[in-house]
């Protein structure tokens, strides 16, 4: 047997309206399953519009962009993420400020954002990561008291909620992913959802060629070709009709390994099941493995391949990143938790076809390797 570290469920109308897409001959960026998809998800995170892109790396990307900070701008984000956070930051002409994450959520330790404010920031990059999330609350008050704007990237965590209220409802703009190890999947794609009419307006300008208003193929700006397909919202609008099964199914597999893995405590970090403002919601299921394990986290990995069992790595920090370090950025900057957690930490099988026959034997291999 091998278990992959994710596989998509797609069991919903997926068939039925990709089926509708091309008899309909709706399947280029245009269609109805856009607008149903965008409202969709508009109703999920309370916001008032959402707009489809290609992927969660370009929604980030024209986020940035259509906040029109002045080039050079500092935004604060956490050490610890995917590369498209920082990169949506770069190539606006901007600056990313890095901080270190918490050893408990994983992710930014807000308590370190005040410290790296100056008089060029603009904003903070909120990243939700790998289930649990930002505490928001905290960061909005120090939004507010310096007046910046807040980037809530939820590409991780659709579904979920902060104080009870959804994930990617917080904040000037919210980003989200559709990748297909995502609770929602297209395949590729990401979505937009902000409240305020004329960013929403800039959002679309951008991912569509800044057409002018007043005469199409007229252009005053350079923007993007990032629409989504009609045929790639038919799918997310399907996914989003299971949203619920989903986030059901993905805390039961959570619940499984917590269990299972539980008599390993002295040797791996298993994730937080909860925190004062939200619950797991387990996108995927990370391990830290301790310095007592006998090994790192690439080593755990390849034996565990050779058992069976699929693994993915931790994120690599920002600020070891060759190609920051090869422009100048972040010389002499060391966070010491991002750099052990990168380290010793990887996620195990988390997909939404995992059955407890598939759980309960990554769990026995996890056991044969760390005893």
């Amino acid at each position: 047997m091998f278990v992959p570290v994710n596989e998509p469920l797609l069991n919903g109308n997926e068939k039925k309206y990709l089926n509708e897409c091309i008899e309909t001959g709706w399947v280029s960026a245009e269609g109805a399953f856009i607008s149903k998809f965008e409202d969709g998800m508009s109703k999920l995170t309370k916001r008032k519009y959402a707009i489809t892109v290609t992927s969660g790396t370009v929604a980030l990307e024209v986020a940035v962009r259509a906040l029109n900070f002045e080039k050079g701008s500092e935004i604060i984000m956490p050490d610890f993420t995917i590369i498209s956070c920082a990169q949506a930051i770069v190539r606006a002409g901007c600056v990313p400020v890095l901080v270190d994450c918490d050893p408990d959520t994983w992710n930014m330790n807000i308590n370190q954002i005040e410290a790296k404010i100056t008089n060029k920031t603009a904003a903070i990059m909120a990243v939700h990561i790998y289930g649990i999330t930002v505490d928001m609350k905290p960061l909005i008050e120090i939004a507010e008291k310096y007046n910046l704007k807040v980037i809530e990237d939820a590409a991780e965590v659709i579904g979920q909620k902060i104080y009870n209220e959804p994930a990617g409802s917080f904040g000037d703009v919210s980003c989200f992913s559709f990748y297909s190890n995502k609770h929602v999947t297209t395949g590729e794609g990401g979505m937009i959802v902000c409240n305020d009419e004329k960013l929403a307006q800039r959002c679309k300008d951008l991912k569509n060629y800044c057409f002018a208003p007043e005469r199409r193929f007229m252009h005053y700006e350079l923007g993007h070709s990032y629409m989504m397909s009609n045929l790639q919202a038919a799918v997310g609008f399907a996914q989003l009709e299971k949203l619920e099964e989903h986030i059901i199914k993905k805390r039961y597999i959570g619940k499984k390994y917590q269990e299972l893995l539980k008599d390993l405590s002295h040797k791996i970090i298993l994730p937080l099941e909860k925190t004062s403002y939200c619950k797991n919601i387990y996108w995927v299921f990370g391990i830290v493995l301790k310095d007592n394990a006998g090994m790192n986290a690439q080593e755990c990995a390849e034996k565990l391949r050779k058992l069976g069992v699929g693994t993915r790595p931790f994120f690599w920090p920002m600020h070891e990143q060759p190609v920051f370090i090869n422009e100048g950025m972040f010389k002499g900057e060391k966070y010491p938790i991002s750099e052990n957690i990168a380290r010793m930490g990887f996620y195990i099988p988390s997909g939404l076809t995992l059955d407890d026959e598939k759980i309960n034997y990554v769990s026995q291999k996890i056991h044969e390797v760390l005893n």
